[in-house]
């Protein structure tokens, strides 16, 4: 399906995650995500900053093949994909969404 807008596309990414592991992966990796660029800026480390993908990418595609049971819509959306991924991750630190 063609999404025109994130707003349009979002409550599919959610529909994508609704297993409570493949959603603490995400936040898992997104959280690494950060810590590894914060570990850069504070030691210059920047050769680190390769890892980001894997790091990203390898927690949350463990969450759909194993847990959610599909296919990651980084496959067919990656821009709405990394998009969503930040706002599902904001709205579980917040607690709109469960953890």
């Amino acid at each position: 399906m063609r999404y025109t807008s994130f707003r349009e596309f979002y409550p599919f990414y959610l529909s994508q995650h609704q297993d409570a592991t493949c959603r603490r992966l995400h936040v898992v990796g997104s959280t690494l995500v950060l810590a590894v660029i914060a570990w850069a800026a504070v030691t210059g480390a920047g050769a680190v900053l390769l890892a980001l993908p894997v790091i990203g990418y390898g927690f949350a595609w463990v969450g759909h093949f194993f847990f959610e049971h599909n296919k990651p819509a980084t496959f067919t959306h990656p821009l709405y994909s990394l998009m969503g991924d930040w706002v599902m991750f904001w709205q579980v630190l917040t607690r709109k969404l469960p953890w």
